[in-house]
């Protein structure tokens, strides 16, 4: 740590050094679906402005279903409650609580939360999400 002549602790040395940044609220986004569905983006490029990734909580309502899309990004999802259907070209999963599935970039993808009481889980995106991205189906 640089110190100035008194040895104290300069902050002003530091400057250009990365620091830690607090993303103190999450940004509510829209979601697509035939219900409400609520997207909390923590790190995106809405919330922090970053490209590279997105992370957002997801909390889905029982029958919420959401249009097809073939995205341009990996999607890695953990589901925290309740269990989401992912449907893909090669078939149907379930993913329950404490599991979590990967969709790779260019295949195409639906999800939904069939169960009554819906679902509450997080993605992230790699790169972020994007509209201009996901290609969602007409």
């Amino acid at each position: 740590m640089n110190k100035s002549p008194g040895g104290i602790s300069d902050p002003a040395l530091h400057s250009s050094l990365p620091m830690a940044r607090l993303i103190s609220k999450p940004t509510v986004i829209e979601a697509a679906g035939n219900k409400p569905k609520l997207i909390e983006e923590f790190f995106g490029r809405v919330n922090s402005g970053t490209g590279a990734a997105s992370i957002a909580r997801m909390k889905s309502p029982g029958g919420w279903v959401e249009p097809g899309q073939t995205p341009e990004f990996d999607e890695y999802t953990v589901v925290l409650r309740g269990e989401l259907r992912v449907e893909t070209k090669g078939g149907t999963l379930t993913v329950r609580a404490g599991q979590a599935v990967h969709t790779p970039p260019g295949e195409w993808v639906r999800y939904s939360s069939p169960h009554h009481d819906g679902a509450e889980y997080l993605a992230v995106c790699l790169p972020a999400f994007s509209p201009a991205t996901v290609h969602r189906d007409a």
